[in-house]
């Protein structure tokens, strides 16, 4: 067993250092559904098998073909099914077994299904098969099948993820009611240090430290958050106990650290990197002890007001550390419990980092008597969510996320259509949403010719005249007074709705970043319409 972990842990390493153990658990639990293994389908479900994805599904009624479908399958590591330009040789095998067979030749840890199956079938005779999974992506979908599936799927509380290569555009859609996210990884976050209030513990530890009457390794090892303590203390006293604010008295801080280092006999500073580093490091430390905006939202959300055994675990700890601010914390949250890197001898260090540990224990603590009562009161067993699990919670209190995305009926319906989004991202005739417009209309042009634009060459010209049209009629429609060029309806007919494996894979990419995001409830992902310009090498998210 232990040799297995090994293992594991090797052949998992680097994704381990970013998700940990919690994360790749989740993502071996889930299931994930893939509708359509063209190229962009089987770059995404291969960015999802490498890391270890519990198992997949794919459905997928077409044939591998000599018509472009063979791209999708070259994608992966091995290529059994081929398709001949030659016309030596065609294997109509079923799309779905054979990107199934290959894409588990590359990860023996998952497991993969096919349903040889057209999604619209499966919506008419079985819609509660979409129920089952952690997550559906859609790939290459016409609207109507897309609407019908993010009807069904919304109804249940499924994530869905739209995905489509079209040329050189590439295009994801979020469908979610409501995604929480506990570890939203953000960059640069500020450290938790409380320095401007620090918790009766940690005064006792400054106080026990007399920076006058140290010797100078001592001095010199002493870690930063104390020095700057240290010289908070006489700063109060000068200033009426006021923190440093703007930039003028944050200087003058700096300058009375400053002439705390020790000097040598020649009256000249001596080289002391402790003193350097709280200098730096005074920003970071002055930082204002408050819940964030964020936070705060999620404390005041009608679903951290009424909790009940239907709950999810994140509201239910939510509720808990509100009210551990509330009443213990003092309108402050759980203490983090985590201190930066610094210069400082061994011992000063751990027992600096111990102050702040025990104390962040003590107050995750706290919060898992809220929590264990509030379970109680909703008739669910103190132990149906584990101590670390509220621990973790407890440490990112600070970066809690919910992201809420529209329903695809609320984009597509007259009445909620997001007019005013469209209207500001169009003042420039070049921006992202015009891939969007454009979308739409050859989408438009699909319901009315069964087919996309530009599939049948000799008809480009009448197509590009039909696409105008499909064009006009979405912005009359919408009352959108906007203007696309005709550039672009040039353009999308050259495409074809040819798909590219250059566009497809770099969509493959992210798509499966975001699957990731979703599984795992870290970071936090876009909200809720991605759009990627191959030509330009440019993207942009709206929310629609």
């Amino acid at each position: 067993m232990t040799d297995h972990k090994t293992s594991k842990e090797q052949k998992y390493d680097r994704q381990l250092r970013l998700w940990g153990d919690h994360g790749q658990e989740a993502l071996e639990n889930a299931h994930v559904c893939l509708i359509n293994a063209t190229a962009t389908g089987t770059e995404i479900l291969k960015n999802l098998v490498l890391p270890g994805i519990g198992a997949f599904t794919i459905v997928d009624g077409h044939k591998v073909s000599g018509e472009g479908n063979c791209v999708s399958i070259t994608t992966l590591s091995k290529l059994k099914v081929t398709c001949m330009l030659n016309d030596v040789v065609l294997i109509l095998q079923n799309r779905a077994q054979a990107a199934t067979e290959l894409l588990q030749e590359l990860n023996s840890d998952v497991s993969g299904n096919f349903v040889e199956e057209s999604p619209d079938k499966l919506l008419d005779n079985d819609p509660e098969f979409f129920h089952r999974f952690s997550l559906v992506i859609g790939v290459q979908l016409p609207e109507s099948t897309c609407l019908r599936l993010g009807s069904v799927l919304w109804d249940a509380g499924v994530t869905f993820l739209v995905c489509r290569t079209y040329g050189l555009i590439g295009y994801m859609r979020l469908i979610v009611k409501e995604h929480t996210v506990i570890e939203s990884h953000p960059d640069n976050a500020l450290e938790d240090l409380r320095l401007d209030q620090p918790f009766t513990e940690l005064k006792h530890h400054i106080e026990s430290y007399d920076l006058d009457s140290m010797a100078k390794k001592d001095h010199s090892h002493t870690p930063w958050i104390i020095v700057v303590a240290k010289y908070l203390e006489k700063w109060y006293s000068e200033h009426n106990s006021q923190l440093p604010k703007n930039y003028k008295e944050k200087e003058a801080f700096r300058q009375l650290i400053r002439e705390g280092i020790l000097t040598n006999e020649n009256g000249k500073p001596e080289d002391e990197e402790n003193f350097e580093e709280a200098i730096k490091n005074v920003n970071t430390a002055l930082n204002p002890t408050k819940v964030p905006s964020a936070t705060e939202d999620i404390f005041n959300a009608e679903q951290c007001e009424n909790i009940t055994s239907q709950s999810p675990s994140f509201w239910v700890m939510a509720q808990g550390v509100r009210d551990f601010v509330r009443n213990e914390g003092n309108g402050k949250l759980p203490v983090r419990g985590t201190i930066p890197d610094m210069i400082a001898d061994s011992d000063k260090f751990i027992k600096l980092q111990n102050v702040y540990r025990d104390k962040a224990m003590k107050d995750a603590a706290v919060v898992s008597k809220h929590v264990e009562a509030l379970l109680q009161s909703v008739g669910k067993p103190p132990e149906s969510i584990s101590e670390q699990k509220i621990k973790l919670f407890c440490k990112n209190a600070a970066f809690l996320r919910v992201v809420h995305c529209r329903s695809l009926a609320e984009e597509y319906s007259m009445d909620t259509f997001n007019k005013d989004e469209i209207t500001s991202c169009m003042d420039s005739t070049d921006s992202e949403m015009v891939l969007y417009l454009m979308l739409h209309s050859v989408d438009r042009f699909y319901q009315q010719h069964s087919r996309y634009p530009g599939v049948y060459n000799y008809q480009v010209e009448e197509d590009i005249n039909n696409l105008k049209l499909c064009v006009n009629s979405l912005l009359q429609e919408y009352s959108l007074n906007v203007n696309v060029k005709d550039d672009y309806i040039h353009e999308f007919c050259r495409y074809g709705a040819a798909e590219p494996h250059t566009v497809a894979a770099f969509l493959g990419g992210s798509a499966a970043q975001e699957a990731i995001k979703i599984i795992t409830h870290q970071f936090v992902p876009f909200n809720n319409t991605f759009l990627y310009n191959a030509m330009s090498q440019t993207s942009a998210t709206f929310q629609l």
